[in-house]
């Protein structure tokens, strides 16, 4: 019993003993913050940290391990390493060390303080209390707690010391970092064509005439003063730079930047479209030497970097422009249709509050008259322009515009309604040529100027009235050309159709010119042939002439004798007729004697059927002779047709006989013809 009082109390002893000599064991994973309860140097007046033996927070902490501090003067605080996790940026506020400046807002980075894990060398080198400018970047560091607050996305770490004014600071603080997505580094992806307006919330104010700050320590050649981007903000101060809206941007890239030192908006980066160019209004910078000109009245351009219109404007493409430090005035290059027309405007939207021109034509007629006009702006001018009207909208509305109306208006009232319409060609040639050196005035280039067909209101129908006359008078003048065109066609078509005929026939055209020939050769052989038998027929006719005038002499002599002997001509005369009437008896086939005779009996007995034939006898032989012979005979009507008849018939054997002898002389004399003719040629 005994034996076990005795062991127990060596334990208790020990346990004592151990105790007084403070043995303590810290988790490799923790750390022990040392505060010392009292000191033979004395109590701190307004510090935390005792950095010379002092009673209160000790500087250093004890890492993982054995220590041994007695309990009868320190106190361990055992607290956890704090881990900043990968692509997250952690905050820092100090609780001891000098007040900042009243121009301050964030205590100076010390290297010294070993990214504030050296508490004495923070607070010796001139450490600042409150938010630092420095961040945490990933990793797991051991801080005194005590003197720095550490505040991550996750959680916040410290040692509570039972202000809660201090953890109300600090919860506020947290929230504003959440805020402003402080905990993240700022990516800035090439896809996204942004840039990053940066806002410095520390350091000097700007002047009062100042906006935005100017670029500083920019140059990497210079590494006192280069702060890669707001990313050292000692650095940045140290180079002149002041608080506020900066005119450095940022561009695509990872930024770690201290989000209580400075906040970043990102903006979309200014595209010039091709067929465009920029001009540049810089509210920043020194006046500038004006470079317009002395004829030019109208404001000054400025070199780039001045305040003013740049004189050289932004060429087509993308830029990381600061648009709070200047305004950049799209300007298009390309040509600007500007349509006098309700209702249609461009995709430029300058001429949305054009709309057609009101005319009074010089008959009295008030019509709409829409139109359009193609101007260009010369690049290099796009500043000129700009300085002068503000912006092309403002341009088309206060100068176009009025301009442009009243040339037209003044052309309205020198034309009728119907030469606006059929000389609208020449209207346009003479608008475009005047109305050049209106524009170019104005630093513009006219390029065309286009006139539409003039209309009435809807309640006015007197100028469709007009058109409507114009219209069918142009179909009859297109009539009128269509079939004098159908005519030409038609005739071209029949000289086609001919020469396709022509062509078809060719071979037979050949063919007959060979006859031609053929017959030529022909014609040469029966020319001869015609001479050789011409000479014949001559031969022939002066033989039978011979012959005739031989016959006609006997027969003369002959028809003498024969006269002789019947003793007169008109004895020759009557034989002859005799015959020739036999012979016309014969060949009509009259009778002459009745097939019935009924004898009436005369004064003297004689036979009135002889008399008849006696009384057409003494008719012909009359007639032949011309000599009137007595012809009293009582003759009825039947024997008067019948002597009719027989003398027709007599004296038609006698010019048939006449006539076959005329064509006997008249054949005679065609055969001998050609015979005649060939000989004279």
């Amino acid at each position: 019993m005994f034996l076990i009082i005795k062991i127990a109390l060596i334990i208790v002893a020990i346990i004592l003993l151990l105790w007084i000599i403070g043995l303590k064991i810290i988790p490799n994973n923790k750390i022990g913050i040392v505060e010392k309860w009292w000191s033979p140097k004395g109590s701190l007046n307004e510090q935390i940290i005792a950095l010379h033996g002092e009673a209160g927070y000790q500087p250093e902490v004890l890492r993982g391990g054995i220590h041994f501090r007695t309990p009868l003067m320190y106190k361990i605080h055992i607290a956890p390493l704090v881990t900043i996790p990968q692509g997250q940026i952690g905050y820092v506020f100090a609780r001891d060390g000098i007040p900042m400046a009243p121009t301050q807002t964030l205590g100076k980075i010390i290297p010294e303080s070993d990214n504030f894990q050296n508490v004495r060398g923070f607070l010796t080198n001139g450490g600042q209390k409150g938010p630092q400018r420095g961040i945490i970047r990933e990793g797991t560091y051991a801080f005194n707690l005590a003197q720095f607050m550490i505040i991550t996305e996750d959680k916040t770490y410290y040692l509570p010391m039972g202000n809660r004014s201090e953890e109300s600071t600090i919860n506020k603080m947290a929230e504003l970092l959440k805020s402003r997505n402080g905990f993240t580094p700022i990516v800035i992806k090439g896809t996204d064509d942004k840039v990053g307006i940066v806002t410095v919330h520390d350091g000097p104010s700007l002047n009062q005439n100042d906006i935005i700050a100017p670029t500083v320590g920019d140059d990497v050649s210079n590494p006192e003063t280069y702060h890669n981007n707001f990313q050292d903000p000692e650095k940045f101060l140290k180079a002149g730079g002041f608080r506020g809206r900066q005119y450095q941007v940022l561009v695509e890239g990872t930024y770690f930047i201290n989000r209580l030192f400075a906040t970043v908006e990102l903006i979309d980066k200014i595209v010039i479209p091709v067929g465009n160019v920029g001009v540049v209004v810089s509210y920043i910078g020194s006046k500038g030497i004006d470079s317009s000109g002395e004829d030019y009245k109208h404001g000054e351009l400025v070199e780039k970097g001045f305040r003013g219109v740049w004189r050289d404007p932004l060429m087509p493409g993308k830029y990381a422009f600061n648009t709070y430090a200047g305004h950049i005035l799209m300007v298009p290059t390309t040509n600007i249709i500007l349509k006098w027309i309700s209702n249609q405007s461009g995709t430029h939207k300058y001429d949305e509050n054009l709309k057609e021109v009101s005319l009074i034509t010089k008959d009295a007629f008030e019509p709409s008259l829409p139109l359009s006009v193609v101007m260009h702006i010369d690049y290099k001018k796009a500043p000129l322009v700009i300085q002068r009207f503000g912006d092309i909208k403002m341009l088309v509305d206060q100068t176009l515009d009025p301009m442009v109306s009243a040339y037209f208006k003044n052309i309205g009232q020198t034309k009728t309604l119907i030469d606006l319409i059929q000389q609208r060609s020449e209207i346009q040639n003479m608008a475009s040529k005047e109305m050049k050196e209106k524009f170019e005035h104005y630093n513009l280039e006219l390029e065309e100027v286009l006139i539409g067909t003039p209309s009435s209101s809807p309640n006015d129908n007197k100028i469709e009235l007009i058109l409507t006359q114009l219209r069918d008078r142009q179909i009859a003048v297109e009539q009128i050309e269509t079939f004098t065109r159908q005519q030409k066609a038609a005739e071209k078509a029949k000289e086609l159709k001919e020469a396709e005929a022509r062509s078809a026939q060719q071979t037979f055209l050949t063919e007959s010119e060979i006859n031609i020939q053929i017959e030529g050769n022909k014609g040469k052989a029966e020319y001869q042939r015609s001479l050789q038998e011409a000479a014949k027929i001559k031969a022939l006719a002066e033989a039978e002439a011979e012959k005739e005038a031989r016959i006609g002499i006997g027969k003369a002599i002959a028809v003498s004798e024969q006269v002789k002997s019947y003793g007169g001509p008109q004895y020759q005369v009557t034989q002859d007729i005799m015959d020739k009437f036999t012979k016309a008896i014969e060949t009509s086939k009259i009778d002459i004697v009745p097939k019935t005779v009924i004898s009436m009996g005369g004064a003297e007995g004689g036979n009135s059927a002889a008399n008849a034939f006696e009384m057409l006898l003494t008719l012909l032989i009359g007639d032949k002779l011309g000599v009137k012979l007595s012809t009293d005979m009582n003759l009825n009507k039947e024997e008067s047709e019948r002597v009719k008849k027989i003398k027709e018939a007599i004296l038609k054997s006698i010019e048939e006989s006449n006539k076959e002898k005329e064509e006997l002389v008249k054949e005679t004399q065609d055969q001998a013809a050609p015979a005649k003719e060939k000989e004279d040629k």
